[in-house]
């Protein structure tokens, strides 16, 4: 990868690449259903409960999922898997573009643009489900970044499942585009604000990746 990945440092599991913050829930899911196949021949209990655990510990895989990407070139790319939900003008002149990520998604977020981290924030909040207008109030961890396009604000917000969010570097990390920068476990929104005069390249409904989708046009 031509990027850094100083801020990837990454839990495995057999040779499964999975996103660091995922041990609290996965490991325990594997470990119930790796018991449940073990005794599965022995006990007709434990085969029943071993289909479901093992399911679970499938599903629990997918979503933690960690893959490698080739970074695209851009001034800012985005910094979620998901769905542009709403691109909104901002009253100080920026543009917000809301990224809502469902519990399929990659939910490994990324730095949008090179630069140092000033700021990492933790707010309290509720937990509605993230494509709702009230999730606005949501718990969220606050990004700022000084970039050389000034500073870009990036929201990560808990949905109504997530109601954990993991940052992977602290205030004062220099980090390249599309470095990992934290978790958000089980489905929820990611919001990214461009500074007035940069155009929005994406379009509400739009697919797009982390590292990869361009979210601003030249």
């Amino acid at each position: 990868m031509p990027h850094s990945q100083t801020s990837a440092h990454r839990d495995s599991l057999q040779g499964v690449r999975i996103a660091r913050g995922a041990s609290p829930w996965l490991l325990p899911t594997v470990a119930t259903a790796a018991l449940s196949l073990a005794r599965a021949r022995k006990s007709k209990r434990a085969a029943a409960i071993a289909v479901p655990t093992t399911a679970l510990a499938a599903g629990m895989l997918w979503f933690f999922r960690d893959p490698e990407r080739e970074i695209a070139q851009g001034r800012v790319i985005s910094p979620a898997d998901g769905v542009v939900q709403s691109i909104m003008p901002w009253k100080d002149g920026r543009t917000r573009v809301a990224i809502f990520m469902s519990p399929l998604n990659v939910h490994v977020n990324r730095a949008p643009l090179a630069g140092t981290v000033t700021s990492v924030e933790h707010v309290p909040g509720g937990f509605v489900p993230a494509f709702n207008k009230e999730s606005e109030n949501n718990e969220r961890v606050v990004w700022h970044f000084d970039t050389e396009l000034g500073d870009i604000e990036m929201v990560q917000i808990a949905g109504a499942v997530a109601r954990r969010i993991v940052p992977y570097i602290p205030q004062g990390t220099k980090v390249e585009q599309g470095d990992r920068i934290g978790l958000i476990r089980f489905g929820s929104r990611v919001d990214i604000y461009l500074p007035e005069g940069v155009d929005v390249a994406v379009e509400v409904g739009q697919v797009t990746t982390a590292g990869v989708t361009r979210i601003d046009r030249d």
